[in-house]
């Protein structure tokens, strides 16, 4: 089952020189984690904000279980949970306030909201912070907190806008955890948006990459890593002034001023190991094609 079905959207701001958006077309089905990837400017939140009505589209259509979202405005809140990037509705609740009110705006009786409050906060790992003024919370805090918020009365559908932002690494682990356990025992499709491409292979099932506005490709990192000319990717380091002989055809990505990245086909492996000069490396890491590797390919051939 299609879930959401985003048809040539088009969207530019008063007075920008380029559209935010340029004819996106996807579809999400049933169950699955989508995820969203681009750097910083590539039209990431316009494109979320357009999914949860939001923000108009200059032309274009979004349909939710194949009915257009822009015809009922109480029809996409009764699906989805949003999670956005910052909710000052909430800076005047504690955290127990927020989590409850929640889950009874969304149809909990207020018996049944206190318990989903309850569950939130252990499963969220913010017990500790249930009478917290929700303005008082650090950054990261806030963020889980909007996270805890979208995920309450088990919507069918969750859209997050960069659902690790600010965290610290363990709070990120928990989030991936829940994810994808309320993704599998509830069925629940997740579509989320994130820069970081590392962080979204933990997780994905498919993937759309955007950048300037354009989505350039969308499907299932596997798949799409078949169409990888070099599927592999060579990392060295070497001392300051000191680089590396390489073979001509080759061109690295120049990590810093002392560490190099390369993209290798399988038949270049030997030439390449045997032409460098080991002495004048500190450090070399070989591994297969990441997604993040895979972005570069999609957006460097934009």
């Amino acid at each position: 089952m299609i879930v959401y079905d985003v048809q040539n959207l088009v969207k530019t701001y008063a007075g920008a020189a380029e559209p935010a958006n340029k004819g996106i077309s996807f579809q999400v089905r049933q169950g699955e984690i989508f995820g969203i990837l681009g750097d910083n400017g590539a039209g990431k939140t316009t494109l979320i904000k357009q999914m949860v009505n939001l923000l108009a589209s200059d032309s274009g259509e979004i349909l939710l279980y194949g009915k257009s979202i822009a015809q009922d405005s109480l029809y996409l809140p009764s699906l989805v949970g949003y999670m956005p990037q910052e909710s000052h509705a909430l800076n005047q609740l504690t955290v127990g306030e927020a989590l409850y009110y929640s889950a009874h705006l969304r149809g909990m009786t207020r018996r049944a909201a206190i318990d989903e409050r309850n569950r939130l906060l252990k499963i969220w790992d913010m017990e500790d912070l249930r009478d917290h003024t929700s303005s008082r919370l650090s950054g990261g805090q806030r963020r889980l907190l909007r996270l805890a918020v979208a995920t309450a009365a088990s919507s069918k559908v969750l859209v997050l806008d960069e659902p690790t932002n600010d965290l610290d690494p363990q709070k990120r682990r928990l989030v991936w955890e829940n994810l994808r356990r309320i993704n599998r025992d509830r069925g629940t499709t997740i579509i989320f948006i994130t820069h970081d491409a590392l962080e979204a292979e933990k997780i994905i099932e498919r993937v759309g990459i955007l950048h300037q506005g354009e989505l350039v490709v969308t499907g299932a990192p596997h798949i799409l890593k078949r169409n990888l000319k070099n599927k592999l990717r060579l990392e060295i380091a070497f001392e300051p002034g000191r680089p590396p002989t390489l073979a001509t055809d080759l061109v690295p990505r120049q990590l810093t001023a002392t560490r190099w990245q390369l993209y290798l086909g399988q038949h270049q492996l030997g030439d390449v190991i045997a032409a460098l000069d080991i002495d004048r490396l500190t450090d070399m890491k070989l591994s297969s094609a990441t997604l993040e590797d895979l972005y570069f390919h999609y957006v460097d051939a934009v």
